[in-house]
C-alpha cells in the first residue's frame, strides 16, 4: 500500500453529505451506532418508539458535530409505521443513503408458554418491519447507485438462547434476507450486511447482569472474559457503512468477544 493511499485512508470513512436512518436509535446500541455515523459527517434520524426523552439526549450528542438531525417517532409494530418513519425521514432530511435496521423486541419466555401476541409483535418489528422499510430505502439507493443497509443480528443465531425461540429465529431470519439482498443489490453499489452483537452492557442486559452468579457463568461463555459495551459495535457499524467498506457485502460479522466460536 503507497503512502498517498495510507493518507487518504481517513477519508473513506467519512459520511459527510450522506443521509442515515437507524432504528432503535434512542439508546444502547443504536445509540452508540447513529452517533458514530453522525461523528463522521453524516445526517441523521434518531428513531425511538416511546423514548422520546433519550431520544432527544442522543439526537443533541449527534448535532453537536455540526450535522442536521431529526427525531422520528413510530412504533414498528403498528400498520403503516415503516412508510411514516420512513416519510418522516424524507421529509427532514431527504432520503437515507445508509439505513441502519436495529430496533428490535425481546420477549424471554419458555417455548411452550409463547402466546400467539408475543410471536406476532416480535415478527412485526423483528422482521416484517425490516422487510418494509428495505422495499422502501433501496430503490433511492439503487438510483443513486449508493447505498449501505445493515441489520442488527444477536449472537443468539449461532447460540440461541432456551428463553427466547421467537427472537433469535427471526434473528436468523432477517440475516437470511440481508445476505440475499447482498448478492441482488452488490451491482447497484449497495452493500448489505449483519452486525451480530454478543452480551453487551446494555440496559436490556444491566438487570439480568446484575445477578453475579449469572453475570459470571456468562462470562464463561466468552472467550475474551468481558462484557462488550455498544462502542464496540459502533465501530464496526462504521466501516460498513462507510466508503471503507465498500468491497464488503452479504456478511454476518459477530462483535461478541469469541462467543459465537
Amino acid at each position: 500500500m503507497d503512502t498517498e493511499t495510507l493518507m487518504n485512508l481517513a477519508e473513506t470513512f467519512s459520511l459527510k453529505n450522506r443521509r442515515a436512518l437507524v432504528t432503535g436509535s434512542s439508546r444502547g446500541i443504536g445509540a452508540a451506532i447513529v452517533t458514530a455515523l453522525a461523528e463522521a459527517g453524516a445526517d441523521v434520524a434518531v428513531h425511538c418508539s416511546s423514548r422520546h426523552d433519550d431520544a432527544a439526549g442522543t439526537a443533541h450528542r449527534c448535532a453537536a458535530f455540526g450535522v442536521r438531525t431529526a427525531i422520528i417517532e413510530g412504533d414498528l409494530a403498528a400498520d403503516g409505521a415503516a412508510e411514516k418513519i420512513f416519510a418522516a425521514t424524507v421529509t427532514a432530511l431527504g432520503a437515507p443513503d445508509i439505513l441502519v435496521l436495529n430496533a428490535s423486541v425481546q420477549i424471554a419466555k419458555e417455548w411452550l408458554t409463547i402466546t400467539r401476541e408475543d410471536l406476532e409483535r416480535q415478527v412485526a418489528v423483528n422482521f416484517r418491519s425490516s422487510l418494509e422499510l428495505l422495499q422502501l430505502a433501496a430503490p433511492g439507493m439503487i438510483e443513486r447507485h449508493w447505498g449501505r443497509i445493515l441489520t442488527i443480528g444477536s449472537v443468539q443465531e449461532a447460540r440461541p438462547h432456551p428463553h427466547m425461540l421467537v427472537y433469535s429465529s427471526l434473528k436468523t431470519a432477517q440475516t437470511a434476507m440481508a445476505l440475499s439482498l447482498a448478492k441482488q443489490l452488490a451491482v447497484h453499489g449497495v452493500t448489505v450486511n449483519n452486525l451480530a452483537p454478543g452480551v453487551i452492557d446494555t440496559e436490556r442486559n444491566r438487570a439480568r447482569l446484575a445477578d453475579e452468579a449469572y453475570r459470571q457463568r456468562v462470562l464463561g461463555w466468552i472467550p475474551a472474559g468481558c462484557i462488550g459495551t455498544p462502542a464496540d459495535c459502533a465501530g464496526a457499524a462504521l466501516l460498513l457503512c462507510s466508503d471503507a467498506g465498500r468491497y464488503i457485502t452479504g456478511q454476518n460479522l459477530f462483535i461478541d468477544g469469541g462467543m459465537s466460536l
